[in-house]
């Protein structure tokens, strides 16, 4: 960026926009750079990696004792890091929380933090540490010539530029991470996993994305739920190096409880169990009855859930899962700064292919490092083989000559580092045995460096190197996978419906449209109390939790949520107000039941057809054409189907009955229906005859004939005679019994 500037004097002039621009541009590649990204080769921020080195410095490796945190905080403040030190152990305790790192880099001792409140570990002061075993795949190299070293802060030391890690530890231990502009959520993944991959790669550079992905076939969190994103979504996010997926609990069923025993990562125990109680408070889980927290040392999580007796377990898991941090979604940005410096998104293949290009980079300096040693010593030990078989002239010359160096140079043709070492002899290495010792060195060397030479010569040998390396170190530090993965059907949770209980009740409408739902199945609807002028008309059992039909004198139909209707404590509330009638019409059926229930629907026409609540089903006021009336015909109260098989009874009024099995019917979404009894068609057309009456009945059944002071009991032999097909004139009713008034079911 160009800038502009003038000079008034000794003071330099700078527009104020040029000066925040850059300072902002500054700041911004600082905190991409320096701050919150991971660096591909070691996988760690700036940070993390100045606790660590750190920690090397001060010896606390693994089999160290361990020391105060605050000690290790204050070096690396101190030396390498001029930030806050609360900031700076936050770093730290993260690293050291097996719950948050898949491989934790430093082992605490005392209080650094639990699942259920990762912020509540102890101060610097109270707590102590030292390096993990892990560790050692990040420092193992490090003073082999393997990396650069930068200036700290004041130039007082120097500090690594990157940790030789052994293994891609910014896709083992992830990371994430908030710049300017731009953001990284690196998932955790299996070692030995990674490791596979890496060596295929190296056998096979030519490996596609997919063949990466069937060794990395997803992230490994340290919990141990599952992952229940489908491998096609997974694969997709690898190629992209951005998404999502999705982790759920375990559960499993003990004695008729749910007891849940991993959580996702980074969820709290104590907080799913809010969540739940909060739900129950707010009676949107009537059927739970009780939770429990059994968490303890031998079992970290173990959650009870205590459901009412014949729940669905399945079904209500869903709705926690959808409702609760029991199922967690996790958003996926490979973010990296790459070997080149630059911060940018990768796929898993560019990851793996890129830090392979940096490991074999760094192998190649530890192998220049060490070649360079091997020729150094072996260029001494020329030296001194040379002193050793001529030793008397040598003793001669450190005696006599002032200046024995530069003699012994000139006598033997060595080099100054050749002469200062023959100089720097103890006597008691004078004697005849290490020249023998020497010797042995100088094969030993040899070899090493033939080995060396050979192996930086050959790109396979390298790559065979690597991959021994890799292979070895993974054997030590690699495990099992922890995170499951697992396809799952998406959870769903439970509408207002499915959340309401299966009380029983009585929907009653009144002849002036006044609806209201008593409790309880055994109500005398015609014994409530109406308004005055107004009086029973309608009434039908169901349960709370099921949807009610009304049926209007057009033949059309609405749903009303039972739920929602008024109390019969009271008078109801007027049909209107729920539903939009048309002009002129009014509530002549009513019925409740289950969506899938069937319902007999007919006309005084004759006709009549076989149907299913959830199609009479609306979702607006003005409901849905479901039954086709003949000119003048009215509706008949539709008639809800038992289960099992049923005969229908049918009147009309002419003292005709007609009993045939319903499945005679059609079962239909709407429309006109088929002859239910034969009724002429003069007759129909002048209205002169009707059908007055349908019931439905079951084969063992007795039929009541209702008319007037009189009731006439058919049941066997005696209905027999009354049986038809479907659509037939029916036969007449004895003297007395034609003028129906209605029909009753005695179940036997």
């Amino acid at each position: 960026m160009s800038v502009d500037t003038t000079f008034d004097g000794d003071t330099e002039k700078l527009s104020l926009r040029d000066f925040t621009e850059k300072a902002y541009l500054d700041y911004s590649m600082y905190v991409i750079l320096d701050r919150a990204l991971p660096h591909l080769g070691d996988g760690m921020k700036p940070v993390q990696r100045r606790i660590v080195y750190a920690m090397s410095e001060l010896g606390l490796k693994a089999t160290a004792k361990y020391k105060k945190s605050a000690r290790t905080v204050g070096d690396v403040l101190g030396k390498f890091h001029p930030h806050g030190d609360s900031a700076c152990y936050e770093a730290m305790v993260l690293m050291a929380q097996s719950f948050s790192y898949r491989y934790p880099l430093i082992d605490g001792q005392g209080n650094w933090g639990s699942p259920d409140d990762p912020k509540s570990f102890a101060a610097m002061r109270y707590t102590e540490s030292r390096l993990a075993p892990y560790a050692e795949v990040l420092l193992q190299e490090l003073g082999q010539g393997t990396v650069n070293w930068v200036p700290n802060f004041d130039g007082t030391m120097d500090e690594p530029e990157v940790l030789p890690a052994r293994l891609p530890n910014v896709l083992l231990n992830g990371g994430t991470g908030i710049a300017v502009g731009m953001a990284t959520d690196i998932p955790p993944h299996n070692l030995r996993e990674v490791a596979s991959a890496c060596c295929h790669l190296l056998d096979h550079p030519q490996a596609t994305l997919e063949d990466l992905c069937d060794l990395v076939p997803g992230p490994d969190m340290p919990t141990e739920a599952e992952i229940i994103t489908p491998a096609e979504e997974l694969r997709e996010l690898y190629s992209k190096g951005r998404g999502s997926f999705r982790m759920r609990a375990l559960w499993s069923r003990e004695d008729g409880e749910i007891v849940i025993t991993a959580l996702p990562a980074q969820v709290s125990g104590a907080r799913v169990l809010e969540q739940i109680a909060a739900q129950m408070q707010q009676k949107k889980l009537p059927m739970v009855v009780d939770l429990r927290d059994e968490s303890d040392h031998e079992n970290p999580t173990r959650l009870v859930i205590v459901p009412k007796r014949g729940k669905d377990l399945d079904a209500l898991m869903a709705h926690l899962f959808a409702t609760t941090d029991l199922e967690r979604s996790y958003r996926v940005n490979l973010n990296m700064i790459g070997i080149d410096g630059r911060p940018q998104v990768k796929d898993l293949r560019q990851i793996l292919v890129e830090w392979l290009s940096w490991r074999t980079g760094v192998v190649r300096r530890r192998l220049e490092y060490r070649l360079q040693k091997v020729r150094d010593r072996l260029h001494i030990l020329e030296g001194l083989m040379t002193a050793y078989l001529n030793i008397d002239e040598v003793i001669a010359i450190i005696r006599e000559e002032d200046k024995p160096r530069e003699e012994l140079m000139r006598r033997f043709e060595l080099t100054e580092v050749q002469a200062d070492a023959i100089l720097d002899l103890k006597l008691r290495h004078l004697a005849r045995l290490e020249e023998i010792k020497i010797r042995g060195e100088q094969d030993e060397l040899n070899e090493e460096r033939q080995r060396l030479e050979k192996t930086l010569d050959s790109d396979e040998l390298m790559r065979k190197l690597i991959r021994e390396e890799i292979e070895s170190t993974a054997e030590q530090f690699g495990d099992e996978r922890r995170s499951p993965l697992q396809e799952r059907a998406e959870a769903q949770a439970f509408s207002e419906k499915d959340l309401l209980s299966a009380d029983p009740v009585t929907v009653v409408l009144s002849k002036q449209g006044w609806i209201r739902a008593a409790k309880g199945h055994d109500i005398d609807a015609v014994g409530l109390n109406y308004k005055s002028g107004d009086a029973f008309k309608l009434a039908s059992p169901g349960r709370m939790n099921q949807p009610c039909i009304l049926l209007d004198s057009t033949g059309r139909s609405y749903t009303l949520d039972t739920h929602k209707l008024p109390s019969a404590r009271g008078q109801g509330e007027p049909v209107t107000g729920h539903v939009s009638l048309p002009k002129g019409a009014m509530v002549d059926g009513l019925v409740c039941g289950r969506e899938t229930d069937r319902v007999l629907l007919a006309s005084d026409a004759g006709y009549g057809f076989v149907t299913r609540i959830d199609q009479l089903t609306s979702k607006t006021k003005n409901g849905k054409a479901a039954l086709t009336l003949p000119k003048g015909a009215k509706v008949l109260p539709p008639v809800l189907l038992p289960q099992e098989s049923a005969l229908l009874a049918a009147v009309s009024s002419e003292g005709r009955l007609l009993v045939f099995p319903v499945e005679e019917l059609p079962e239909l979404a709407r429309g006109k229906g088929n002859k239910v009894i034969n009724i002429p068609t003069a007759k129909a057309a002048t209205r002169e005859e009707l059908m007055t009456h349908v019931m439905l009945m079951g084969p063992e059944d007795t039929l009541v004939v209702n008319a007037g002071r009189q009731h006439l009991k058919l049941k066997g032999s005696e209905l027999e005679r009354y049986r038809g097909e479907r659509g037939r004139r029916g036969s007449k009713l004895p003297r007395g019994y034609q003028r129906v008034d209605s029909l009753e079911v005695i179940n036997d």
